[in-house]
């Protein structure tokens, strides 16, 4: 008759208590944090809340940077005075005061988070869209197609955007790690998700408060520079992919 492997109670009654190092025996390849949870699940489910909540943060960013950015490039004016104003004053709030604020009225959740930091975070694609579509107005060929009577729509959705899929996709890989970073570093400080929610950075904290388990920091702190470094390489491999330079001929 086979032996099973001991349970969590037994491994109590016997006087172990958690956090217990990898053991294969009990299934625990990374082993257990300081209440007992797997590490090896914790870590997979924490990415999972990671990178969904950086995928909805770039998305929101970059809808509303890319929108606000191109207007601003192209249309110039006092509209464009406007938004470099708002912008000034607004990038001088301090987030993480904002965030100590939030967390201390309400206890935040994964939208509100992504909300908050979607306020602060819009700004930074702005000003390069900004750049780039006041670049790409002057070319010829959107000189071309506004003398012949091609709307101002026609002309950013049809010449201006696609000839800056290049400038977007190398800021992608960033901004995603960024997120990543962003949400780790909160949860880290007690600011992010509430527990029970599988976090790296609650499980970073719970690896510095128990700095004789290492096996908990250490495999927060090896996932998180091989999920940054993917994110990095796939990211420069689409920009690669995209970039009209690579793919054209001079003759």
């Amino acid at each position: 008759m086979s032996r099973t492997a001991p349970s969590s109670c037994a491994t109590l009654r016997e006087g172990i208590y958690p956090p217990t190092p990898p053991s294969a025996s009990e299934r625990h390849f990374l082993g257990t944090d300081t209440s007992g949870r797997d590490v090896l699940a914790r870590l997979v489910y924490g990415f999972r809340t990671a990178i969904a909540f950086s995928l909805m943060l770039l998305l929101c960013n970059y809808t509303i940077g890319i929108s606000i950015g191109c207007a601003m490039g192209y249309f110039g004016g006092k509209f464009d005075l406007f938004f470099q104003r708002l912008i000034e004053v607004w990038s001088n709030v301090p987030f993480l005061y904002v965030i100590i604020i939030v967390a201390s009225i309400m206890v935040p959740n994964f939208y509100s988070l992504v909300l908050i930091m979607m306020f602060f975070g819009w700004m930074g694609m702005t000003w390069y869209m900004r750049t780039a579509a006041y670049k790409q107005k002057s070319r010829e060929y959107v000189l071309a197609a506004r003398a012949l009577g091609a709307s101002d729509a026609y002309i950013i959705f049809r010449h201006i955007l696609p000839n800056t899929i290049s400038v977007i996709v190398t800021f992608i890989p960033f901004s995603i790690s960024g997120g990543i970073v962003a949400l780790t570093s909160l949860d880290y400080l007690g600011f992010g998700l509430p527990p029970p929610t599988p976090s790296w950075g609650e499980l970073l904290r719970q690896g510095t408060s128990r700095l004789d388990a290492l096996w908990i920091a250490s495999s927060v702190v090896v996932s998180m520079i091989v999920l940054l470094s993917m994110v990095t390489f796939v990211g420069e491999a689409i920009r690669e992919a995209f970039d009209p330079r690579r793919h054209t001929v001079y003759e």
